[in-house]
């Protein structure tokens, strides 16, 4: 690839997948790591808005099909923010598991 084309390309990119291009040595080793972010965060968003107390073996098979869907996600997520959508929804997650705890605090302390 020319670096008309390196350039172009790096241009599209949203903003963490191109820190992340940028800032590790190869090509190679960014994929991967873009690929475990977008695991890590698909992980958090659904542990903190989604997961109920299942078993061992049936969690197992949840987070496996949860990464063959980060595969997929990762390749969308050179061009589009998908990785920042998930740290904003991780964000109002983590700000809705806070508040509701207070107020479950509240009413037990008013009971």
């Amino acid at each position: 690839m020319s670096v008309g084309e390196t350039e172009l390309v790096m241009g599209r990119m949203s903003g963490i997948a191109r820190f992340i291009y940028e800032v590790m040595p190869s090509d190679k080793a960014a994929g991967y790591v873009l690929l475990a972010l977008v695991f890590i965060m698909s992980a958090i968003v659904y542990k903190l808005g989604f997961a109920k107390k299942l078993p061992l073996l049936k969690n197992i098979m949840i987070y496996i099909f949860l990464f063959i869907g980060c595969l997929v996600l990762t390749f969308l997520a050179l061009f589009l923010p998908i990785v920042e959508g998930l740290i904003v929804a991780g964000l109002i997650l983590i700000i809705y598991r806070v508040r509701r705890m207070n107020e479950h605090k509240k009413e037990d302390s008013v009971a």
